[in-house]
């Protein structure tokens, strides 16, 4: 965040301070954030219409036989959940981070690449401390981090027995910092058709990966229209098609718009009842749309009159129903607005040294390939739940969100705007107040809500589980809202280590 800020005072705006703060999440967040990976942004600006920046992973072109690719299971060990994640060169779909900021930066930017890049540059060379949650965050996926001797070079001390790094530790990567500045001189061409290139291509061809050069060559960044709903009187701008968070968000908040909000406030049996069977009919409708398997009919199904009618009528209470993601958002002086999240996976072990990052395990993350691994149509954007995204309230205000989580983001996003708009809460308390998670029958309960309103909320499961604490399992919220006279408030997400900073604010403020 302080990369942003910097980029802010240099006289950069949103999207300059946007580019500036992914880059530095490469270095600060290295399990979260990749130059192999991929994510989304969206730009609201105040002088043209707002856009949403696709650069997620694509497919490759030509799917290599199982049997000839490296792809392989590890077990990521939440604490109170573990999730089994595949990795290896045969899970690595086609990276976009690198185009979309460049993209970005062509677009809608000021200040040059070179100028973006140099705070990332310099926490790469001099080393960033590492807080808690990322050394958490190491410990989670360090089967990954351990996968290869070039993973275990960058992620551990082979001084002390290639020991993780501890809180406070310098994280220090020079093959980063030394990728960016070439991109900074050189533009995206050097990642998808130069010497990065040819380094990513050899590797996939040597260790069992399916990228080719026309994977590579052909990459696009797609600008879309983004997705728009009301809310109590506000407008939701988020990810549309192929997206699935985007969608879904919108079809909870439309089946939420019919009922006024609950009396008894955020973590009232009332309202965690009643948003336990949104959530509920939400999963329903996810899998009766297929929205995995076709994004634009599935989305195209959740808003149809019809649909919404049928679901509705299956919001009465009588009728009981038995990832690694990172979030920045930014709005500036003059009131432009970004909303950016991003991903890697988990990574999938492989280190890419003149790229100086490790690239992605987008084909082995099962979110992400609900029809089973080895059967995603070649050539085609993944599905994703990530959705950046900005509201414009009646007040006049302007917030943009996101969270991390793979698909704890749809209802993450979804239980802030309630938060936000139905009980008037500022950013803080919405991002911090408990959350639940539907899916797969099981009700996740954060730690919070009284025994009477879980009782009220576990009627719409066939189980539930309260966790002892906050989590990042919940996601990861971090929002930044402007109030018509310009006054500005901000929240990072505890559960993911996130911080909010104002210009306002001396340098060096923590």
């Amino acid at each position: 965040m302080h990369a942003a800020i910097e980029i802010l005072r240099d006289g950069g705006n949103a999207f300059d301070a946007a580019i500036a703060a992914t880059a530095a999440a490469c270095v600060a967040e290295p399990v979260l954030a990749s130059l192999g990976g991929g994510g989304f942004l969206l730009a609201l600006p105040v002088d043209r219409p707002p856009v949403l920046y696709d650069f997620f992973v694509e497919t490759p072109k030509i799917p290599r036989p199982p049997d000839a690719i490296d792809f392989r299971p590890i077990i990521a060990d939440f604490g109170t959940a573990t999730q089994e994640f595949h990795i290896g060169l045969g899970s690595v779909a086609v990276p976009g981070m690198v185009a979309g900021m460049f993209a970005v930066h062509r677009e809608l930017c000021r200040l040059t690449p070179a100028h973006l890049f140099g705070p990332a540059i310099a926490l790469a060379r001099a080393g960033v401390p590492l807080t808690a949650m990322q050394t958490r965050i190491m410990d989670v996926v360090q089967p990954i981090l351990r996968a290869t001797p070039q993973s275990l070079a960058v992620f551990t001390d082979p001084a002390e027995g290639h020991r993780l790094p501890a809180p406070g530790d310098r994280f220090r990567w020079p093959a980063l910092a030394d990728a960016l500045e070439a991109l900074a001189s050189d533009g995206e061409r050097l990642f998808y058709k130069g010497d990065i290139a040819a380094a990513i291509l050899e590797a996939s061809n040597s260790l069992g990966g399916h990228l080719t050069a026309a994977d590579l060559h052909d990459y696009t960044v797609h600008r879309r229209e983004p997705l728009r709903c009301t809310y109590r009187g506000a407008t939701i701008l988020t990810n549309p098609p192929p997206s699935a968070g985007g969608p879904l968000i919108a079809f909870g908040l439309t089946l939420a718009d019919h009922e006024p909000p609950c009396a008894d406030g955020a973590n009232g049996a009332g309202h965690l009842g009643a948003l336990a069977r949104i959530l509920a009919v939400t999963e329903q409708a996810r899998h009766d749309s297929d929205l995995a398997s076709d994004a634009v009919a599935g989305a195209s199904y959740l808003q149809h009159p019809e649909s919404v009618g049928r679901y509705l009528s299956a919001l009465d209470p009588d009728q009981i129903v038995s990832r690694g993601t990172t979030h920045i958002s930014i709005i500036d002086a003059d009131g432009n607005a970004a909303s950016v999240t991003l991903s890697n996976g988990e990574g999938c072990g492989e280190i890419v040294a003149p790229a100086g990052c490790m690239l992605n395990n987008m084909l082995g993350e099962q979110d992400l390939n609900p029809q089973g691994f080895h059967r995603w149509q070649p050539g085609r954007r993944l599905s994703s739940m990530m959705a950046p995204t900005i509201v414009r309230a009646a007040d006049g205000s302007v917030t943009a969100l996101g969270s991390g989580g793979s698909n704890r983001i749809r209802s993450a996003i979804l239980q802030v705007l309630f938060n936000l708009l139905d009980f008037a809460m500022p950013p803080d308390s919405a991002v911090a107040a408990p959350r639940l998670h539907l899916e797969g029958g099981t009700l996740d309960i954060e730690a919070g809500p009284a025994p009477d309103a879980i009782a009220a909320a576990s009627r719409w499961s066939q189980r539930h589980a309260v966790w002892p604490e906050p989590n990042f399992f919940f996601g990861g919220v971090h929002a930044v809202q402007r109030m018509p006279d310009g006054s500005v408030a901000g929240a990072g997400d505890h559960r993911r280590g996130g911080v909010a900073r104002s210009t306002l604010e001396p340098p060096g403020a923590r």
